[in-house]
C-alpha cells in the first residue's frame, strides 16, 4: 500500500502469500522469517513476468513498434532512449512522428533523434504551439514512416504517437486506427512510474483500446519502490519490458522482474550494478591499477582523482546507492546526498601540483589554503579530503602487503601468501642433550607422550580446559550462581 500498489492487487498478493505459507512444508535450512521472505519474493518475480521478455522481431524486417500512453509519460523521450538501445544491439531503427498535436512534439522527437544517432522521418511538422489546431493525418504518416523503411532497409521502425492528459474516446480511436494500419509487431504501453493508483485504470483503458503487448515504465529513478510495474502486470497480465531511469538516453534497460524483486523487498540489484560497471568502466584503467596494486605500488591523489572519474562514467552515485542491499533504510540520507561532491573532489584534487598529489604529506597549511583558494572551497573540505585520502592509502597499502581488507576478517590482501611465508616462525625444537643415555631418555619420553591417548581435563567441553573456564565471566541471571556450586 505504502508503494501504491492497487488495493485488488495487494489483497490478492497476500492471499497468495498466506495460502503457500499455511500450506507449504517447513524447509529445515531456512527459519520462519526467510521461509516468508522467500515466498514473497517467488510471488513478486511471478506477478511481475516470471522471466525478462525481449522484443518479438518479425521474420520479415522491419519490425514495427508502436508507442501509446498518456501525455506527460515520456513517450517522445523514450522514443530516442529505445532506438539507441536498439541500435546499440546491432540493429538500425527508423524514428517515426506521428505525434501532430502536442506542441513541438516532432521537434523534441528531432532532437532526440540526433542525439542517439537515429534518423527521423518527419513529413509534416505538426503544431508549434497550443493555439494551433492539428492539420496532419497521423495515420498517413504512420503508414508513410513504413514505407519508407521497406524502402531504405530499416529493420525496425518506432511510432510515436499522440497522448492525452486524461483517456478520452478521440485519443483511443487514433490510437486504434494507428495500430490497425501499421499492424505493429509490438504495442508498447508507456507509463509514468509515479502514477499511483491511476495506474491500474488508465492500463485497463489502453489494454481494451489498442490491446498492448507490453509495458514500459518511465522515471522509475524517481520511484524505486515498483507500485505501478505490481499493479499494471497484475491486472493487465502483461509484462513489464523495459524502464526508463532517468533523463539520459543511456538510463533504459531491460526490466528483470527477479532484481525488481530484490529491489522492492531491500535486497539491492547487485547483477545491474554489475552490469553498468562492466560497460562503463575503462579496462585499461583497471589494469594499470591492478597491476599497481599487485607491485606494492603507493596510492596517489592521482589514482583517486582517476577511479573518482571512472565512478563518474557509471551515472548518478545516488542511483548505484540504491541498488545497494539496505538501501532503503537509508533512503533520508540517500535524499540529501549532493552529487556534486564528486566535482569539488575533483577540483581539490585538480587544484594541487603533481608533486603534491604524488607526494601529499607536503601539502602544509599554507599549500592547503592555497588548494582551497583554487577550487573554490573551504580549508576544511581540503583538509576533510587528506584525511579521507590517508585512510584509502593505508587500507590499499594494507592489502597489497596482505594484510585483508579492515573490517573484513577472512579476505586476505593479495600479498597475503608472501606475507605468510614471511610471518612469525613456529615455536623452535627443544635441542637434543649431549649426553647420550640423557638422550636416549627423552627420545622415550618423547615417544610415549606422543603415543598416548589425548583425554580432554575434566569438565572440559569442544576442546576447551576446564581450567580455563570462569563461570563468573558469564551474564546470568540473578540467583542463578546458586546452581554452578557457588
Amino acid at each position: 500500500m505504502d508503494a501504491d500498489v492497487a488495493v485488488p492487487v495487494v489483497r490478492e498478493f497476500t492471499a497468495k502469500v498466506r495460502e503457500r505459507a499455511l500450506g507449504s512444508e517447513v524447509n529445515e535450512a531456512l527459519n520462519p522469517a526467510q521461509h516468508i521472505v522467500k515466498i514473497v519474493n517467488e510471488e513478486l518475480v511471478a506477478i511481475l513476468g516470471g522471466e525478462t521478455r525481449r522484443i518479438n522481431l518479425a521474420k520479415n524486417p522491419p519490425t514495427v513498434i508502436m508507442l501509446a500512453g498518456l501525455q506527460g509519460a515520456g513517450k517522445t523521450t523514450l522514443a530516442g532512449k529505445l532506438s539507441k538501445w536498439l541500435k546499440g544491439q546491432g540493429h538500425s531503427p527508423l524514428l517515426v512522428a506521428a505525434d501532430l498535436q502536442r506542441p513541438n512534439a516532432v521537434k523534441q522527437l528531432q532532437v532526440n533523434g540526433e542525439r542517439a544517432g537515429v534518423p527521423v522521418f518527419a513529413p509534416h511538422p505538426g503544431v508549434s504551439s497550443e493555439f494551433e489546431n492539428a492539420t496532419g493525418d497521423p495515420v498517413a504518416v504512420a503508414l508513410a514512416g513504413l514505407a519508407e523503411a521497406k524502402t531504405k532497409l530499416y529493420d525496425v521502425v518506432i511510432v510515436d504517437t499522440a497522448g492525452r492528459l486524461g483517456i478520452d474516446a478521440e485519443l483511443m480511436k487514433q490510437a486504434a486506427d494507428i495500430r490497425s494500419a501499421i499492424n505493429p509487431d509490438e504495442v508498447l504501453f508507456v507509463i509514468d512510474a509515479m502514477i499511483g493508483q491511476d495506474a491500474v485504470n488508465t492500463a485497463q483503458a489502453f489494454n481494451e483500446g489498442v490491446n498492448f503487448t507490453g509495458v514500459v515504465l518511465t522515471k522509475l529513478d524517481g520511484d524505486a519502490r515498483g507500485g505501478a510495474a505490481l499493479s499494471v502486470a497484475s491486472i493487465t497480465g502483461k509484462p513489464v519490458m523495459f524502464a526508463s531511469t532517468g533523463e539520459s538516453l543511456d538510463d533504459f534497460e531491460l526490466f528483470h522482474p527477479d532484481r525488481m524483486a530484490s529491489r522492492i523487498l531491500d535486497m539491492g540489484d547487485v547483477l545491474t550494478l554489475i552490469e553498468q560497471a562492466e560497460k562503463n568502466w575503462d579496462k585499461g584503467e583497471a589494469e594499470r591499477m591492478a597491476q599497481k596494486f599487485a607491485d606494492q605500488e603507493d596510492f596517489t591523489l592521482d589514482d583517486f582523482l582517476a577511479q573518482m572519474q571512472q565512478i563518474r562514467k557509471m551515472g548518478s552515485m545516488k542511483k548505484m546507492l540504491m541498488m545497494m542491499p539496505g538501501a532503503a533504510g537509508m533512503r533520508q540520507q540517500l535524499e540529501n546526498f549532493d552529487e556534486r561532491e564528486i566535482d569539488r573532489v575533483e577540483a581539490i584534487v585538480r587544484s594541487m601540483t603533481p608533486h603534491e598529489r604524488v607526494a601529499p604529506k607536503i601539502i602544509n597549511g599554507s599549500r592547503r589554503a592555497r588548494i582551497a583558494k583554487g577550487s573554490g572551497v573551504h580549508v576544511s573540505e581540503v583538509n576533510g579530503l587528506l584525511e579521507r585520502f590517508g585512510q584509502a592509502q593505508k587500507m590499499m597499502k594494507k592489502m597489497a602487503q596482505g594484510g585483508g581488507i579492515p573490517g573484513m576478517p577472512g579476505v586476505a590482501g593479495p600479498g597475503g601468501f608472501n606475507s605468510a611465508r614471511k610471518g612469525k616462525q613456529g615455536p623452535k625444537k627443544k635441542a637434543k642433550s649431549g649426553n647420550p643415555a640423557k638422550a636416549a631418555a627423552e627420545l622415550k619420553a618423547a615417544q610415549e607422550k606422543a603415543n598416548a591417548p589425548k583425554s580432554l581435563p575434566t569438565g572440559a567441553a569442544f576442546g576447551a580446559g576446564a581450567e580455563d573456564f570462569d563461570p563468573s565471566s558469564l551474564n546470568l541471571p540473578k540467583g542463578f550462581e546458586k546452581f554452578l556450586g557457588k
